[in-house]
């Protein structure tokens, strides 16, 4: 088989890659699932009898940082993109590492909230409002560190993409932003309403 029909084997008859297509309906089933998520906790949070609950627990600045720092790792994620779709392996390399590193960084401040929240008396088993706001944020902490491990062996093979060969950089980039989205809106609904 030559290297065109091989080609035409791996799009989809939406004239999309199958693999990029396998990604979209793989972040819509994460959408249903973290949208259950995010609507058990609106209905049971304030539903606890007993503290701590929301209002004395979160520190709304720390998080607020620490979405900041999220949101700069989608800007590397676009960044390492761009590179590679201009043939440039050192800044694809470069901006992907940043990615990860940035990933990291907001892995260990929610590590941080987490054990001050436990140091509150906060716990899975505690109250509707801990059991909910940990099994929602610890999923989406799952999710990014998920990610950094996908950007890690992206970052191993960065010598195997090309300017006409970076499929894998666009999929682990969209998986990022949804990663990125998803808190946003957890911020916005946990942390601000």
């Amino acid at each position: 088989m030559n290297q065109e029909s091989t080609a035409s084997l791996e799009i989809s008859s939406m004239g999309v890659d199958n693999r990029k297509l396998g990604v979209w309906v793989w972040l819509g089933s994460e959408a249903v699932f973290f949208s259950a998520l995010i609507i058990v906790y609106i209905v049971m949070r304030n539903r606890s009898v007993t503290g701590p609950f929301p209002r004395e627990a979160l520190n709304v600045t720390l998080t607020a940082a620490n979405t900041f720092i999220l949101i700069c790792s989608s800007l590397t994620m676009v960044t390492a993109l761009s590179a590679i779709q201009n043939g440039n392996q050192r800044s694809l390399w470069r901006w992907l590492v940043a990615t990860m590193v940035l990933g990291l960084m907001f892995l260990s401040g929610q590590a941080f909230e987490f054990t001050s929240l436990a140091n509150q008396g906060l716990s899975l088993s505690s109250n509707l409002f801990g059991g909910t706001f940990f099994t929602l944020t610890g999923f989406h902490g799952a999710h990014v560190l998920i990610g950094v491990i996908w950007i890690g062996f992206v970052v191993a093979r960065t010598l195997g993409y090309t300017q006409s060969n970076h499929l894998m950089v666009e999929l682990v980039g969209l998986y990022w932003h949804f990663v990125d989205l998803v808190w946003i809106i957890i911020f916005a609904l946990v942390y601000l309403i």
